[in-house]
């Protein structure tokens, strides 16, 4: 009997580790597909009050993990962009997907998902907040006269080896024409990848003059780092993270003054403004050195922009740019 129990439990122990090995690298590239067949994927996201005195007090975001477990983000003073920032609370607690809601429990607080809703009790007092879906400001932002449109949907000729699926841009490519001071408009979609975890999910980048990258990642309701959407990598973290939840069309509008060089040295930084969904994260930075894995290193030549390809299925759309 004890032999029998031993060989059922080796053999439970490897399907647990080949059905981890199989889901790590599950993934899925557009919302459809995700909402039908993933039942977490319509958990994730962001939850607020409809009370805009209670929005302004406490928002919820919800990150799917795979297989049923979750971490909740509970925000002091509203979601990113609506009223919390990095000096406000932001607590972290795990949950679990069982009969249909999800619970949480710790730090004080519990909290419970059903139905769209997440009810979160904190010293006896209750919130209910529901789940909702921003879209940027600037999505779907028009050309304005005299821009270059790098990406309309149309063809990929202003790309180097631009590849297309579904009129949207792949990752891994490289404009023909090469800038210097510029502001620059994009679009992009990163893939919901629950079972992966850091650099793995959803990497990509944009490198302004193929130097200086503004990272591309679902970085959705973590901290706000350098190497994470929003962040110029190696160089300086976002003021706040404004990262969309994965499947969401986000944009990044950016400014870029390029370095000043005399007699082949550098004498004045190049600088850069971001803006990911219409939220200022980085102003005025001043960009020290060309950032990793950069297909150009620094000097008085343009450069192109550059989609990082990082082995992961993100796509741009509706990009365009406006030489300065």
């Amino acid at each position: 009997m004890q032999k029998i129990s031993f060989i059922l439990f080796a053999a439970f122990i490897s399907f647990s580790l080949t059905l981890s090995a199989k889901d790590k690298h599950k993934f899925w590239t557009t919302y459809e597909s995700a909402k039908k067949e993933d039942p977490d994927f319509s958990i994730q996201g962001e939850y607020k009050s409809s009370d805009e005195k209670i929005a302004k007090t406490i928002a919820a975001q919800v990150v799917a993990l795979g297989a049923g477990k979750f971490d909740v983000y509970i925000l002091e003073g509203g979601l990113p962009g609506e009223g919390w920032e990095k000096s406000k609370q932001r607590i972290k607690i795990s949950g679990q997907l069982k009969n249909g809601i999800v619970t949480f429990s710790g730090k004080g607080i519990t909290a419970e998902i059903k139905n769209s809703k997440i009810t979160v009790t904190n010293n006896g007092v209750s919130h209910v907040l529901s789940r909702i879906e921003r879209q940027s400001p600037t999505l779907g932002k028009k050309a304005p006269k005299g821009a270059i449109v790098l990406f309309d949907g149309i063809n990929t000729d202003s790309w180097e080896k631009g590849q297309m699926k579904d009129g949207l841009l792949l990752h891994g490519t490289m404009s023909k024409e090469k800038f210097y001071s510029y502001h620059l408009h994009a679009e992009f979609l990163t893939p919901y990848r629950p079972f992966s975890r850091g650099q793995g999910r959803g990497n990509s980048g944009i490198y302004h003059q193929a130097r200086y990258e503004t990272q591309v990642l679902d970085s959705f309701a973590l901290e706000g780092r350098w190497n994470e959407t929003g962040g110029i990598y190696s160089i300086s973290a976002p003021r706040l993270n404004m990262c969309f939840p994965p499947l969401t069309w986000q944009t990044y509008d950016i400014d870029l003054t390029t370095a000043v060089y005399k007699d082949g040295k550098k004498v004045k930084n190049a600088r850069i403004t971001v803006k990911l969904n219409g939220v200022v994260v980085q102003e005025n930075i001043e960009l020290t050195h060309s950032t990793t894995s950069s297909k150009l290193k620094e000097g008085p030549e343009p450069g192109p922009i550059y989609l990082q390809n990082h082995g992961n299925p993100v796509f741009y759309k509706n990009i365009w740019i406006i030489k300065k």
